[in-house]
């Protein structure tokens, strides 16, 4: 068993958490526990922080009910740091983003590929801070009504694309549909989390395949 009391607080009696979505691996925000933060976050299963601005505890999700369910909590080989790993209920920016680290600073190599997290964390932000000029910033401020009809315009486009065997357009339409799609995910509160779940709890053989099968 851990022995918390061996754990270096800060001389502000402060320890980082950096905090981390267990299914994502993607860090989420770096905060600071106090031992009483870190006492509470242990018994109720959800992290509470010190907040250094306000000199007071912080139940995160107390107001905003975006909770940080716990998994783990890791000491560092110095343990004077901790890493917590949690299933959250909503973003975990204040921004509205999912995580607080968004902003490029600089790329070692060559920039990494495209990210479906990165997407839906675009659109997190339109959604939580309107831009003027921007596309989906429209989309948002319009509703749910006209991102329906987005979604069944660019569904019909990329039936016509396939249709036609027109393989380059047809990729295009289904970009255009997938993003879409995320959006209206943004809108209804739908997380990739969720669709990832939903697709891992399925068969992998189909069932009407299956028993076309046994009939034969």
């Amino acid at each position: 068993m851990f022995d918390i009391s061996t754990l270096k607080f800060g001389t502000d009696g402060l320890i980082p958490a950096v905090v981390v979505d267990t299914e994502t691996k993607r860090v989420l925000t770096l905060a600071y526990m106090n031992a009483e933060s870190l006492r509470i976050s242990m018994e109720e299963g959800c992290t509470c922080f010190w907040s250094r601005s306000r000199k007071k505890l912080w139940r995160k999700g107390e107001t905003s009910g975006n909770f940080q369910h716990i998994v783990s909590i890791t000491a560092d080989c110095d343990r004077d740091a901790l890493v917590v790993e949690v299933r959250k209920d909503g973003p975990a920016c204040h921004l509205g983003t999912d995580s607080c680290f968004s902003e490029t600073v600089f790329y070692g190599e060559e920039p990494p590929g495209f990210q479906y997290e990165d997407l839906m964390e675009m659109l997190r932000g339109r959604k939580a801070n309107p831009k003027e000029g921007s596309y989906t910033t429209y989309l948002f401020e319009k509703g749910l009504d006209k991102i329906l009809k987005k979604v069944g315009e660019e569904t019909t486009e990329v039936i016509l694309a396939a249709k036609d065997e027109d393989r380059a357009n047809t990729v295009y339409e289904i970009g255009d549909l997938m993003y879409h799609v995320m959006v209206l995910m943004i809108e209804a509160g739908i997380g990739l989390d969720e669709v990832k779940r939903e697709m891992a709890s399925r068969h992998v053989i189909d069932h009407k395949v299956k028993q076309e099968k046994m009939i034969e």
